[in-house]
């Protein structure tokens, strides 16, 4: 990845680039559509899913991202996870990037946030991983072509489809970098594979 741009309206973006910081990678915010120019990746950060979606259509940014992040790899947490599927809040526009259904704040309020430890597999078995939930969104439902590397209780919290990658919870909240590590990684494959025109149906 030559830098990933951070989506840098709202929410918990600077502990995302910690975490590329920790892995020499290089990145920057993204606050205009301009900003995406010298991108080759995004991240949509944890924050409040509606006030994102308020801030990208207020400053012109919500198309130009779209547009960007369906040939680029993506990873959300939290609310980016929000932005990229189907919310059941009508409030939240989808940047359409992720087959599936997300219930807004599924697991509880603030108050009710907790650590679990769950099971990654992220193609060298199953690793145990702090995952920290905080007012997280369920996934209620995947498609077919989406894959499902992470449950807590039964539900997916941690899914890939081509070149995005998307979870209910908040690793950038933990010194754990396995997740983005695996996300650049299986990105680069797959841009390396899949032809920029077929990334884009």
């Amino acid at each position: 990845m030559e830098q990933v741009g951070i989506l840098a309206l709202q929410g918990d973006y600077e502990r995302h680039a910690d975490l590329l910081d920790k892995l020499g990678v290089a990145w920057c915010w993204v606050r205009r559509a301009r900003d995406l120019e010298n991108c080759t990746a995004l991240i949509l950060p944890g924050g409040e899913s509606t006030a994102i979606t308020h801030l990208l259509q207020t400053d012109g940014l919500f198309e130009p991202l779209k547009a960007f992040a369906s040939t680029h790899p993506t990873l959300g947490s939290c609310a980016g996870l929000i932005l990229m599927g189907q919310s059941d809040d009508p409030r939240v526009q989808s940047l359409e990037l992720l087959d599936i259904d997300v219930s807004r704040n599924a697991y509880g309020r603030q108050s009710q946030s907790f650590q679990h430890d769950i099971e990654l597999d992220l193609g060298q078995g199953n690793e145990r991983f702090p995952a920290v939930f905080i007012r997280a969104p369920q996934i209620i439902r995947v498609g077919r072509t989406v894959t499902v590397l992470a449950r807590h209780e039964g539900n997916p919290v941690l899914v890939a489809q081509g070149l995005h990658l998307g979870m209910s919870f908040h690793p950038e909240l933990t010194d754990d970098t396995r997740i983005h590590q695996y996300w650049l990684a299986h990105a680069e494959r797959e841009s390396q594979r899949v032809p920029r025109h077929e990334a884009c149906a």
